[in-house]
């Protein structure tokens, strides 16, 4: 019997799951005739799996993520005794295996040796099996995203892997589960890998959603882990959390004089009645590279440009690095945007 998991069950920063509930009620009490929903920063798709009965459209620059979506929405159909098959025989590994990337780059820093050996034996079969058709596209995701929870329930860290904890004990066993995704989904959902600027004018639906990056501390940066055997390339990493070259992954919403320029960009470009932009309210409360990008006024006035504004705010504790953020005094706030322009 293979266990399971959701959606829900990954440590991510700024994931919004505990806000699911407010984030409905604000678009069923302001929002009319919802029939298609765009997360344009998806990250782990926490959000977009709240309005799975419409028509989806996906979008994360990180690899990672764009696997991960293709798992939780992509339409493609899947063979769920494959899966379960191909997850018994990845947890049967507890043999020695051959070094390989992960073992040779990664080992005793995020997970001892026999744990690297055995994400890179599955990685490297995996990719295999899509090459030669034995899976298609939505399994390969599975497995890989599937990969990604196991790895975080076990990784040496705290919460991300910006760095790992040097004591030398490393506990858990490395157990890949099936995922929850067996329900219907829009055969018109759309997922995409890609800067969301650049895709922006692509769709047309009701509502967009926007979660950008807060502040300075970039995606590519706590989860170059991930996205490193996401992409598979195998490149040289460098420095104790031996990181690779993220030049290419950096966002400009995590710059203060860039992340205003790209938010209008964006605005001007989306086709959509409503837009929904989600933002917290430390502007100037934290350490610097905490500190909000973009204030208040600049976010009014930008999605002024399309229309008329509300906004909605709630008390809420993000996570920071394994805990809850220890602002006392932090809220999330929605603006709501419906679009006349």
């Amino acid at each position: 019997m293979v266990n399971t998991f959701n959606i829900s069950n990954r440590r991510y920063l700024g994931n919004k799951y505990k806000l699911l509930d407010w984030i409905k009620s604000i678009v069923n009490e302001n929002c009319t005739n919802v029939q298609s929903f765009f997360d344009v920063f998806s990250g782990t798709g926490s959000v977009a799996s709240a309005f799975i009965d419409k028509k989806l459209v996906v979008c994360d620059l990180m690899k990672s993520n764009y696997y991960a979506a293709l798992c939780w929405f992509s339409p493609e159909n899947i063979d769920r005794d494959k899966l379960a098959r191909l997850i018994e025989e990845y947890n049967a590994l507890d043999t020695a295996l051959e070094d390989n990337y992960m073992s040779q780059n990664f080992s005793e820093t995020y997970f001892d040796k026999k744990t690297c050996q055995k994400i890179g034996y599955i990685r490297d079969d995996i990719e295999k099996k899509l090459m030669d058709g034995i899976v298609n596209k939505r399994e390969h995701a599975c497995i890989i995203t599937s990969l990604f929870y196991a790895m975080d329930r076990i990784s040496h860290t705290c919460g991300h892997y910006d760095s790992f904890i040097r004591d030398g004990r490393y506990e858990g066993f490395l157990e890949l589960r099936m995922p929850d995704n067996d329900y219907p989904l829009n055969d018109n959902n759309h997922i995409y890998c890609a800067n969301s600027n650049d895709i922006a004018e692509l769709e047309d639906v009701d509502i967009a959603y926007l979660d950008p990056p807060y502040n300075s501390r970039q995606y590519c940066d706590a989860y170059h882990l991930l996205e490193n055997v996401a992409l598979w390339t195998k490149p040289e990493v460098y420095g104790i959390a031996r990181k690779m070259d993220r030049t290419n992954m950096k966002s400009k919403y995590c710059k203060s004089i860039q992340a205003a320029i790209a938010l209008e960009d964006l605005v001007r470009k989306l086709r959509c009645r409503y837009i929904l932009f989600s933002y917290n309210n430390n502007g100037k409360k934290l350490q610097c590279r905490s500190n909000a990008k973009l204030t208040d006024e600049e976010i009014i006035r930008i999605l002024s440009i399309r229309g008329d504004v509300q906004v909605f705010t709630t008390e809420y504790k993000g996570f920071e690095a394994g805990y809850e953020a220890k602002n006392k005094d932090n809220q999330e706030r929605l603006f709501l945007c419906s679009v006349n322009k």
